[in-house]
């Protein structure tokens, strides 16, 4: 399965890339067209020639990073094929399959385009510049076009490469990133027009609005800590002790279990620091009930209505979470794999970690490699009696 269960969606938004096997297209080396320096230079094997190779090269073809580097006699340095550095005289430029080869031979990496960086795969590099590239222009419009002529490739074919890595279009990513720096420069105190402004958003009612939905509450209330925000919460027993519920008028934002109310209440205080925090009166009853079913082991299909915050990265986690059938188990790589990024395991234990709504995001079907349980927010106790209750 690919990354499609989900972003971030980078992702907090932080986002991991996958690091994909791909293999080099290699070329010969012809000893009569090296510079005399160069002769001692072992020979590529492969179907690809070195005319064709100079021509990715004088094109800028990013197409060919991280099939091969070009070195350059005069300088000492080898680059990629796209280095946007001026093109040398072609009698003065050899060839390697790989940085280490050409490192082998004497040369050093460009400090510009940087080609020790590449994994080696195309299409996972191609992805990786265009995520930068959208980190740097976030204040301006990121349109397909735009990037198509940035990269020299179709729109339709870079979001196609982009969206096979990362599983989101690269405006979905340009989204992502304008709301994790809009998070920070709230957090930090800004005010909203200027966070706003200064994380690439306009001032229009449409995106004030689409901020909002993202937040779960105007900008103004997530910079005062949800102050003035109305959160409704009840407690109530379980099979793992006490549980608290918390939502606001949209659903749950918060699902909790401890010893007591007064831990419950504690952990619901630094959650939401600043918001109106008020006990239900019976509202939350339908809700209460439904969870209750899920924790002892009669599954609901009836889906909580939720109310949480998540960068691009968690909400495919937790999207694939919630696939994950009742009274089965994955791994974290299981899941990093099935959300298209099998290098991403410690990031998909992140954002189990992160989860606000235990049970309603099933986070405690992820197990380690070996199968053994650890790493609950709740206690590892806790998670051993949900996979019980299921398992039963």
């Amino acid at each position: 399965m690919r990354l499609r269960r989900t972003l971030l969606i980078m992702m907090q938004t932080n986002m991991t890339f996958p690091t994909m096997a791909g293999s080099a297209i290699l070329a010969e080396e012809h000893s009569d067209m090296l510079p005399a320096s160069s002769k001692s230079k072992e020979p590529i094997p492969g179907p690809i020639s070195d005319d064709r190779r100079w021509d990715a090269v004088v094109a800028r073809d990013r197409a060919r990073d991280g099939e091969f580097v070009f070195a350059v006699a005069t300088t000492g340095v080898y680059c990629r094929p796209s280095c946007p550095a001026r093109r040398p005289r072609r009698e003065n430029v050899s060839f390697y399959a790989r940085p280490e080869k050409a490192e082998k031979a004497g040369f050093r990496a460009c400090l510009r385009c940087r080609p020790r960086s590449f994994s080696g795969n195309p299409q996972s590099d191609l992805a990786k510049e265009i995520c930068r590239y959208i980190e740097q222009h976030l204040d301006e419009p990121i349109t397909l076009e735009h990037l198509g002529k940035a990269f020299l490739q179709s729109p339709f074919h870079l979001q196609r490469r982009f969206k096979a890595v990362l599983g989101i279009t690269p405006r979905e990513y340009a989204d992502s990133c304008r709301m994790r720096l809009l998070k920070r420069n709230l957090q930090a105190g800004d005010n909203v027009t200027r966070a706003m402004y200064d994380a690439g958003y306009g001032s229009s009612s449409r995106l004030y609005e689409k901020t909002s939905s993202q937040l779960g509450m105007t900008p103004d209330k997530y910079r005062r800590g949800a102050i003035a925000a109305s959160i409704r919460y009840t407690c109530a027993d379980s099979p793992l002790g006490r549980m608290l519920i918390a939502a606001t008028e949209r659903g749950v934002c918060s699902i909790q279990f401890a010893r007591s109310d007064g831990e419950l209440l504690e952990g619901l205080k630094r959650e939401f620091p600043f918001a109106v925090r008020k006990p239900d009166e019976g509202g939350l009853e339908a809700w209460v009930a439904a969870l209750l079913s899920k924790i002892t082991g009669k599954e609901s299909n009836a889906a909580l209505p939720l109310d949480i915050r998540a960068t691009a990265f968690q909400r495919r986690v937790w999207t694939y979470l919630q696939s994950i059938p009742f009274g089965a188990t994955r791994s974290y790589s299981q899941v990093a794999q099935g959300i298209g990024q099998p290098t991403a395991s410690r990031a998909v234990a992140r954002a189990c970690a992160t989860n606000p709504v235990a049970v309603a995001i099933p986070c405690h079907r992820v197990v380690r490699e070996d199968g053994n349980i650890s790493g609950y927010r709740w206690g590892v106790e806790r998670k051993k009696t949900l996979l019980e209750l299921e398992q039963s």
